[in-house]
């Protein structure tokens, strides 16, 4: 099952932004948070508080995944050749429920975890029920095929809310995609603007 602590809208109601642009996303409704206390003015937020923002949204996007595993990524993107906020981008895109979001097999990135959780997922033939699995350039994702005609999968394919990047090349009728190349943050699609410098920032005080 997918690890969800959280509702994906209340996530978005927290962050006050529609960071996966959903339609249906009440942030196009109410700008403000959630509870008795969500239309309070703020304040300025402080520096370290616009960092924990930062991370909490890019970790949100991703299907709120833990924090141990988040900063095993911003560990490794220091580890990295070249600028570490690049690094922490490319990791996140490289996991394999981030790439099957991607390839709009499925309609969200919590989708993405269960479906691959699930065993539908084969990467370069061989099925791979992971969904941190690093997936490597060349590398083929591809429907199993007893799944290629769910209904998940075939209204997920036909969503015009999204498109597929160009760092990953997908083929809706026979349900493959091949990942091309690392992205950058410019060629990721976020709906939203995402500052991993910011994340950086606030694991490196």
């Amino acid at each position: 099952m997918s690890k969800r602590v959280q509702a994906k809208y209340k996530i978005d109601r927290r962050m006050g932004e529609n960071i996966w642009g959903r339609p249906k996303s009440p942030v196009n409704r109410r700008e403000y948070g959630p509870g008795q206390h969500g239309q309070r003015r703020k304040g300025k937020m402080s520096d370290f508080g616009t960092q924990l923002r930062a991370k909490q949204k890019l970790k949100g996007y991703y299907g709120n995944i833990s924090e141990k595993q988040f900063r095993g990524y911003y560990e490794e993107a220091l580890r990295l050749k070249g600028d570490s906020g690049e690094n922490l981008i490319g990791l996140l895109e490289r996991r394999l429920d981030a790439v099957v979001y991607r390839a709009k097999f499925v309609a969200t990135v919590f989708a993405a975890r269960q479906f691959v959780n699930h065993g539908h997922i084969r990467v370069n033939g061989k099925r791979v029920n992971i969904a941190s699995y690093q997936v490597k350039p060349g590398d083929v994702i591809e429907v199993k095929q007893a799944s290629k005609q769910l209904a998940v999968v075939l209204e997920a394919n036909a969503l015009a809310e999204r498109d597929v990047p160009d760092y990953i090349e997908a083929d809706h009728n026979k349900q493959t995609a091949k990942f091309v190349r690392v992205p950058t943050l410019a060629d990721v699609p976020y709906a939203v603007q995402m500052e991993p410098s910011l994340v950086v920032e606030f694991y490196s005080r």
